[in-house]
């Protein structure tokens, strides 16, 4: 049972971005330009993910052909990487909760735009390779039928103006600082859901900024709210990893009280960026001793503020020894809650041992007790 949450305001409309917002293109680009730039002897490490996030194509390529000093013209270099982009549409996954979102607001009647400083074609182009998505938009808009793109207000201005709506009864979603600075200044509600991890402090002019789309809480929007959490835990499809039980930070057994039985990343990097950082519930496989119900933690464990990504599953029986280095395999089957920060160690037990009592309760049901013989957790 979800508590009800005190209404924000009554909207009628959603506009969406897309770049960050509904599609992971973070991991497409970075294959892209590490491609690119070892023609000019350069390498792509990241650093201007922050920089591009939300600007508009010319803009991002301005920034990539200035900070690597390459020897070509913003223009020049738009028009070598563009087909390369292109051609990896077709590999561009949906974030997660966005197929999700789009089904149900489009179930509900409730009006939906597009809005992204992209070009129209690009737009189209992207979510082509997404089922019913096109049909779902009454309303798309490129950053180039527009005069000037986020931050400036005017391509939301003309969402709502094309959706026949006025701009205050709108709710935009959003992943970047300039697509929320756009949203304000038109005057519409705006969500955050920020695609940078940990630079949730930038986002304050938001009305709300949640962790992801599967934590977007529409009621308090006074749209319809999903009807699809059951037991505290919302049903996902499943996903896979494992490996070898390393030593993690300590902490699981030392300071909390809690045996986690942590995995390496490595490997994981791709799908650790396609899943948000959270609390999860599952089953665990392990090589010699059986199969075990779980909670796990994927983020930063802003409690212990760790500077990398881990995977911790807690599984969820008392074990009379450890068992580093033994194959662990896990299938992820629901998500119960985003990851957060607690006032003191005392209340991050509290929520850990609630979290396992949640898993333990909904595993039981048959939605979720099926994958308990999942091949992959006996295939060790």
């Amino acid at each position: 049972m979800l508590i009800a949450q005190p209404l924000k305001k009554l909207v009628s409309a959603v506009i969406l971005d897309l770049d960050g917002t509904l599609i992971n293109t973070d991991g497409i680009v970075s294959d892209v330009l590490k491609v690119y730039l070892v023609k000019y002897g350069k390498q792509w490490d990241g650093r201007e993910a922050q920089k591009i996030v939300g600007k508009t194509p010319l803009e991002e390529a301005a920034i990539i052909v200035d900070d690597y000093k390459l020897p070509c013209s913003t223009e020049d270099f738009v028009a070598e990487i563009y087909p390369m982009f292109n051609d990896q549409c077709c590999n561009i996954k949906a974030l997660p909760g966005a197929n999700r979102l789009i089904k149900h607001l489009r179930s509900h009647g409730v009006p939906m735009a597009l809005a992204s400083n992209s070009p129209h074609a690009s737009i189209e182009s992207k979510i082509s390779y997404h089922q019913g998505w096109k049909e779902s938009f009454s309303v798309i808009i490129g950053g180039d039928e527009v005069k000037i793109g986020k931050p400036s207000p005017e391509i939301f201005l003309e969402a709502a103006k094309r959706l026949n709506m006025e701009p205050s009864s709108c709710l935009v979603i959003e992943d970047s600082v300039p697509g929320v600075t756009a949203g304000k200044a038109a005057g519409t509600e705006v969500v955050a859901v920020p695609s940078i991890p940990k630079q949730t402090h930038l986002y304050t002019s938001a009305d709300e900024v949640i962790n992801s789309l599967l934590d977007l809480r529409l009621e308090k929007w006074g749209l319809p709210p999903f009807q699809d959490w059951v037991e505290g835990t919302l049903p996902l499809e499943p996903w896979y990893i494992g490996g070898p039980v390393i030593k993690g930070y300590g902490r699981g057994s030392k300071v909390l009280g809690i045996p986690t039985a942590n995995l390496s990343t490595k490997g994981y990097s791709s799908v650790l960026s396609e899943h948000p950082s959270g609390v999860y519930v599952g089953w665990a496989g392990l090589s010699t001793r059986g199969i075990y119900k779980m909670a796990m933690s994927i983020g930063w464990n802003p409690y212990f503020n760790n500077s990398e990504k881990t995977i911790e599953p807690w599984l969820l029986h008392e074990f009379d020894e450890d068992f580093y280095g033994e194959e662990l395999r896990l299938v992820i089957v629901g998500y119960i809650r985003p990851e957060e920060n607690f006032p003191t160690l005392e209340s991050l037990i509290e929520k850990i041992l609630d979290d396992g009592k949640i898993a333990e309760r909904a595993l039981d049901l048959p939605l979720y007790s099926k994958y308990k013989d999942d091949s992959y957790l006996k295939n060790t």
